[in-house]
């Protein structure tokens, strides 16, 4: 079996084996999954690693940035359900794949990575797969984009405390806020959906359990000692 055919069926395998049963059902999901190259945005000596159901560093050191596994990558787009109006603010853009999937379901996608050597390998791999509507901007994405506010979406690639009042400002009405939320190093964590709406309150939804590396720059949860 040749190398093209190998690569097809691990990538066959990861979509029925590891997203599928996780609860990602949207058939415009699972074909772009099939549509974007994962192994394209992972760096080069863990490609043999692309389709396994881990996260991957894209650094070294002991605290390096990861690429989050592939079935969570999935059931972020489901959850935010991006539309081909929407405007996406994407805070932890990584090597540029969860920014490639958000792009082809939206009309602009602003990624924000905090550490610039990542930024440039995130730009460099979305031109390479044709992305032209995701901009990457080397930034610190604690505060998100208020100059480019308001968004449809917003997508925290990472895990926080507690999502910050001045994102959420940031939504459109009607909006979408994913978080990963949770204590640090906690066994487990919720992946929280946040809506903002028409009159301008904030509805959440926490439908399920992972645990993400934190994102840089949020800040913990208040302590209290009496």
């Amino acid at each position: 079996m040749n190398t093209f055919m190998n690569t097809e069926k691990a990538r066959f395998n990861m979509i029925e084996q590891q997203i599928r049963p996780w609860n990602v059902l949207d058939a415009d999901v699972l074909a772009l999954l099939s549509e974007i190259k994962r192994e394209d945005f992972v760096p080069a000596g863990l490609r043999a690693l692309a389709f396994t159901d881990t996260e991957l560093p894209l650094k070294s050191g002991e605290d390096a940035p990861v690429m989050l596994a592939p079935r969570v990558q999935a059931r972020i787009v489901q959850d935010v359900a991006a539309q081909p109006q929407d405007k996406v603010l994407l805070v932890g853009a990584g090597s540029g794949y969860l920014a490639a999937l958000l792009a082809k379901r939206s009309k602009q996608v602003i990624a924000l990575e905090i550490d610039a050597e990542l930024a440039a390998l995130a730009r460099a791999n979305l031109q390479k797969a044709g992305i032209t509507n995701a901009q990457v901007q080397q930034a610190d994405g604690s505060q998100g984009a208020p100059a480019e506010a308001p968004f449809d979406v917003i997508v925290l690639a990472g895990s926080v405390a507690e999502v910050p009042a001045a994102l959420l400002a940031q939504l459109a009405a009607g909006g979408r806020l994913f978080a990963i939320v949770g204590e640090p190093n906690a066994p487990t964590m919720r992946a929280t959906l946040i809506t903002r709406a028409e009159d301008q309150t904030y509805h959440s939804n926490q439908g399920w359990d992972t645990v993400a590396p934190r994102l840089r720059n949020f800040p913990e949860a208040a302590r209290f000692s009496f």
